[in-house]
């Protein structure tokens, strides 16, 4: 996919923002020969070292570090990738129970809070995908053909952006507001149904 967006669709772009699944040793060394920055929160088991090889690897939340280095991070070598290769990485607390360890190859990155704010990025990203699936029913298309799918999708984004914009104004979250007009509907079928049953 990667490939694609540089050779082929020929996009401009300076940094690429990834989920832990994707920090793996080929696609992080890939994003540095296009010559490109990336964030990447790796797992807390990943085996690291921050003594340049005076000591051995050892997990990233075994890692001891100073007033300075939670500031401005640290540099480190992860196992199995080439011996002179360091990235830095940043210990971004994300809540009171959550930290993650994000690993950059942007060595001139010298604040956590931007590399914190780069990587809320990415949560936005997760939570369109999310709503838009939710929300919207986009993965319940059954058509085979790409136009249909594309004109599903096309359909599903402009009732996100609807919705969005109105929970935004009424001040309330997305699935609020579908709740709410879920309600309304259910209340006024209760009280005058659109379709009579008789019973016998």
């Amino acid at each position: 996919m990667l490939n694609n967006v540089v050779f082929q669709k020929k996009l401009h772009f300076k940094t690429v923002i990834m989920d832990s699944w994707y920090a793996e040793k080929n696609i992080m060394l890939l994003i540095d020969r296009f010559h490109k920055y990336f964030y990447c929160p790796l797992k807390k088991n990943r085996l690291v070292d921050d003594s340049s090889g005076v000591e051995d690897y050892k997990n990233i939340e075994k890692l001891e570090w100073n007033e300075i280095e939670l500031k401005e991070g640290k540099l480190i070598k992860i196992k199995k990738f080439p011996r002179d290769y360091k990235v830095k990485l940043f210990r971004v607390v994300v809540s009171t129970d959550k930290t993650e360890y994000v690993a950059t190859n942007n060595i001139s990155q010298c604040s956590t809070d931007a590399t914190k704010d780069k990587c809320g990025i990415c949560w936005k990203i997760e939570e369109f995908r999310r709503e838009l699936k939710q929300i919207t029913g986009v993965e319940k298309c059954e058509s085979r053909k790409q136009r249909i799918q594309r004109n599903h999708i096309a359909c599903c984004m402009l009732v996100w952006i609807n919705l969005k914009d109105r929970a935004y104004k009424c001040k309330t979250t997305i699935y609020n507001l579908k709740k709410r007009l879920l309600d309304n509907y259910l209340i006024k079928e209760l009280k005058l149904p659109s379709i009579r049953i008789a019973l016998a």
